[in-house]
């Protein structure tokens, strides 16, 4: 179990405007340290996916939208995964 699932009870704080919507979450430093031990990409998820990414996933996409009956699910996998173990 990583670091940020021990304490399912984080401090965090709602931050509202004066008309009382939701803006914002303040997290604890310590709470923070703790997600990013977790998580060391965490801080890297606001980057843009390269372009050649950005393909890849395109080309993905296509090839379910060109043959959708070969798209199964997750379970399936995971189950002949632990079969072949």
């Amino acid at each position: 179990m990583n670091t940020a699932t021990k304490n399912p009870t984080m401090k965090l704080q709602i931050l509202k405007d004066k008309a009382g919507n939701q803006t914002g979450v303040y997290i604890p430093v310590e709470e923070w340290e703790s997600i990013k031990s977790a998580y060391p990409d965490i801080e890297n998820l606001d980057q843009e996916l390269p372009q050649w990414e950005k393909d890849l996933i395109d080309r993905r996409l296509d090839a379910i939208r060109k043959n959708p009956e070969r798209l199964r699910p997750i379970e399936e996998l995971l189950t002949e995964l632990n079969r072949k173990i």
